[in-house]
């Protein structure tokens, strides 16, 4: 009978590695006294080896605990992106990741958020939008000594860093492009009302819009949530209008899916009939048909950074470095089939 296999031991990765044990510790441990090429050579032993630190006894010996959390408000392509890119990064470290759904509009929220905390100690967390914005969850982990890393807040705050992509220049890019196809009456679906997001896209359609000398029709204007659901009753709105727009600008890509749904209901034809643009090139963009013309957001780098941050500044008292770093990262306009011509 064979044997079973013992899991592979930080003295056997240093080993493997050429190194102390306590530079394979020091890599685990993310800190920064490592060379590149060594820290490059221990994790390739880690990986080889596939070595799993104990959590317990590393939590044990100091005073982190190697778990992150991850607020968020709504699951969605968005959330499923995202993760993957911070678990991904937190792997690397020997740190897992906890994800978290706290529902701002659930009278629990508070007690939620608050028992949460008392329960898990927690190295840092990352607040997806909306939560990013939102001020009691900021306070409430300010009083508990526990860091956070906002992604796409409205604001950059000044004791916490922040992650995103400039919503204002991509959504100007895009309704560029839209009237660059000679749409003129350009309907907008927008996202959760309070969404750091929502508003610079809208402010970004708008400006550009106005740039051009187009008018605004409010009456093409319908607010949704960044789900499904919410997008099919604005375009089902949008699209039995007195006078419907001849393109749909969604703030998400959800949204736009929800439009191109309706449009094929209606039996209208895409996108001869309607032009539809989103907004995140989440894995639903090329999901349906046609293709979505869209927004590439880097999710995963924008998730692995955000882990990073976190990582590489524990433990968890010692304060963010000064200045408090704000990341914004590259978008991409990514042109498929969901617009065309206006006829």
């Amino acid at each position: 009978m064979t044997k079973p296999q013992q899991p592979a031991t930080l003295e056997d990765v240093a080993a493997l590695a050429e190194v102390s044990a306590k530079t394979v510790s020091r890599v685990v441990n993310a800190e920064p006294t490592v060379s590149e090429k060594t820290r490059a050579r221990v994790l390739r032993a880690i990986e080889l080896l596939d070595y799993k630190p104990n959590l317990n006894a590393r939590m044990l010996a100091g005073e982190r605990s190697y778990l992150i959390g991850l607020f968020y408000d709504k699951p969605g392509a968005y959330l499923t992106d995202f993760y993957a890119g911070a678990a991904d990064r937190c792997r690397e470290s020997g740190y897992h990741l906890m994800m978290e759904s706290c529902d701002r509009d659930s009278p629990q929220f508070t007690r939620q958020v608050s028992t949460l905390l008392r329960q898990m100690r927690l190295d840092g967390v990352i607040l997806l939008p909306p939560l990013s914005d939102d001020a009691l969850i900021a306070n409430t982990l300010r009083d508990a000594s526990i860091p956070a890393v906002r992604i796409a807040p409205r604001e950059r705050g000044q004791d916490s860093p922040s992650i995103g992509i400039d919503d204002y220049l991509a959504a100007r890019r895009l309704t560029a492009h839209l009237i660059g196809l000679g749409h003129e009456r350009i309907g907008f679906i927008l996202g959760k009302p309070g969404h750091g997001a929502t508003e610079e896209r809208y402010r970004g359609f708008t400006d550009e819009m106005r740039a051009n000398n187009l008018s605004i029709d409010t009456a093409i204007i319908e607010t949704g949530n960044f789900i499904f659901p919410d997008g099919v009753a604005c375009a089902e709105k949008l699209l039995q209008a007195a006078k419907p727009p001849t393109a749909i600008f969604a703030s998400n890509d959800d949204m736009a899916a929800a439009v191109i749904s309706v449009a094929h209901k209606l039996g209208m034809e895409l996108p001869t009939q309607l032009s539809v643009v989103g907004f995140d090139d989440a894995p639903v963009a090329t999901m349906i048909w046609p293709l979505l013309t869209t927004v590439r957001q880097p999710v995963t780098s924008m998730a692995r950074a955000a882990a990073g941050l976190i990582i590489e500044n524990s433990p968890r008292r010692n304060g963010w470095p000064d200045p408090i770093p704000h990341s914004t990262l590259d978008f991409e306009l990514i042109v498929r089939d969901s617009a065309s011509a206006a006829k």
